[in-house]
């Protein structure tokens, strides 16, 4: 089966630290239509400059969490990647 090797813009939201890190809450982004959750995490941390906290961050693809960095995303125009660093509280 061949893969689809479109590429897709995607909105891609940042929370807490990350918001801080990429200096914007929200940006657009060019990705392939079809990829790893971890290359695409490496691919925000790269281009957002989120180095110095890549260790603890998660993603949501259109709301739901991606619990697994190796899994597949399909990605359609205007779908949204969330960053999301740990939050502290008490």
């Amino acid at each position: 089966m061949e893969r689809d090797t479109s590429f897709v813009n995607i909105s891609v939201l940042f929370f807490a630290k990350s918001r801080e890190l990429a200096k914007t809450s929200r940006a657009e982004f060019t990705v392939k239509s079809v990829v790893i959750a971890r290359n695409l995490l490496n691919q925000l941390i790269d281009r957002f400059k989120l180095n110095t906290i890549s260790n603890n961050l998660i993603l949501a693809h259109n709301e739901n969490y991606i619990e697994n960095l190796d899994a597949e995303i399909n990605l359609h125009r205007g779908d949204e990647i969330a960053v999301i660093p740990p939050i502290s509280g008490g």
